[in-house]
């Protein structure tokens, strides 16, 4: 079975377009993307497609990857849409692995596009909320802010978790966020700012809540038989891929607690890969509201279960800490175009450890993760990418070892 690498990735800035259509946004982020390829990749040597969006707003929902990868000049490359909510992008990358692993084909792409801004409150709330579970939730009047602040009250009732401490989570994505050309949100808030902002559903603050948001992403696979024609030194293995799915409705869980499917696929990426949590060196996690990064710290192993909350204080997942978390900005600062969020995860931890983050470079890193929810958890993806190549002296072993 060949491995995977990941041999370039790209996308368009985040935010909101009016003048721009799906078309146009995807292919700016496909063009970044063959960019990116440190030798030249030409479009006839891309054997296959896999594109993850919701639908547009209703506008494309049958070959709305087609209609993608047609406008890119992709005509003939084999084309299917990944739709599994806001964990489609993920879900993408997943399956262009699985071809690469499977012999099926030697480069694919994994795109993930979505236009948001010009659909009215109503209907935003519609895409969103078939997310969830429709007939129990969403026709009951719950919205996607509702369940997660029911998941939140229940972490702060069972562990003491503060609206101090989800704040420190905005205050993080917003700092790594305004160093992100590409984000949504490219400004700075304060921990009072977070924690006084109007209420959306309580305790969840407007600071709690990602934007929604228009953008595109690709990340591209290619198999060990070819990667070497591609890439000049240190290319990027897939080194475990990870993926479960749970019932819809919070109601039908075992516990609102935490995502039962995120621990499995985080179980299964780090057991393919090798590796345990103190091994990675950053990661990009779903922080669809502040409450979910929390859960993500617990359900991914970076601490133990209740302790998030004293987690994100000592200042582990910053920029500088231990492990760096979300130093994209996340889907906070950086935006959440639905079905592009999955593969921009992988876009930053393309270029974090490829070198080329910029001014939120962290230093010499070598393991990275990214983890992808849909909806409040029907659905999981989780990656690990190994930087082939020696850490530099003084870096994570060194520390571990004192």
């Amino acid at each position: 079975m060949p491995d995977a690498y990941l041999i370039g990735a790209g996308q368009s800035d985040f935010g909101s377009f009016p003048d721009e259509s799906y078309r146009s946004l995807f292919a700016t982020a496909y063009e970044n993307a063959l960019e990116s390829v440190s030798n030249e990749l030409r479009p006839e040597q891309i054997d296959e497609a896999y594109v993850g969006t919701l639908g547009v707003g209703g506008r494309q929902l049958g070959l709305s990857g087609p209609a993608v990868t047609e406008h890119v000049g992709l005509d003939g490359v084999p084309c299917t849409r990944v739709e599994n909510a806001c964990a489609a992008g993920g879900f993408a990358v997943r399956q262009a692995v699985m071809a690469v692993r499977a012999g099926m084909a030697d480069v694919v792409l994994a795109g993930g596009f979505e236009v948001m801004t010009d659909a009215s409150s109503e209907a935003i709330r519609y895409w969103l909320g078939v997310s969830g579970e429709t007939e129990w939730e969403r026709l009951s009047g719950t919205t996607f802010a509702g369940v997660y602040a029911q998941m939140a009250r229940a972490h702060m009732d069972a562990y003491g978790t503060t609206r101090e401490q989800l704040s420190r989570i905005a205050v993080k994505n917003h700092h790594n966020g305004a160093k992100n050309d590409h984000a949504h949100l490219q400004f700075e808030c304060s921990l009072e700012d977070a924690q006084s902002a109007s209420i959306v559903a309580d305790p969840l603050t407007l600071y709690h809540c990602c934007p929604t948001t228009d953008g595109a992403a690709c990340a591209l696979i290619a198999s060990e038989d070819v990667v070497d024609a591609y890439t000049d030194s240190e290319p990027i293995r897939v080194a475990g891929v990870g993926a479960a799915s749970d019932a819809i409705g919070l109601f039908q869980r075992e516990t609102y607690t935490g995502i039962p499917a995120s621990r499995q696929a985080a179980t299964e990426a780090y057991t393919m890969a090798g590796v345990d949590p103190d091994d990675l060196d950053l990661a990009e996690v779903h922080d669809c509201f502040a409450i979910a990064e929390l859960l993500a710290y617990e359900d991914l192993g970076l601490c133990e279960r209740g302790e998030s909350g004293p987690f994100v204080e000592t200042g582990a997942t910053e920029l500088d800490g231990e492990i760096p978390v979300n130093t994209s900005g996340g889907l906070k600062s950086k935006g959440h175009p639905i079905g592009a969020t999955g593969t921009g995860q992988v876009v930053e931890v393309f270029e974090q450890l490829s070198g080329r983050a910029g001014n939120r470079q962290i230093e010499n890193p070598q393991y990275a993760l990214t983890h992808n929810v849909g909806g409040s958890g029907g659905a999981a993806v989780v990656h690990v990418f190994e930087r082939d190549g020696p850490r530099d002296e003084g870096e994570k072993q060194t520390e571990e070892s004192t």
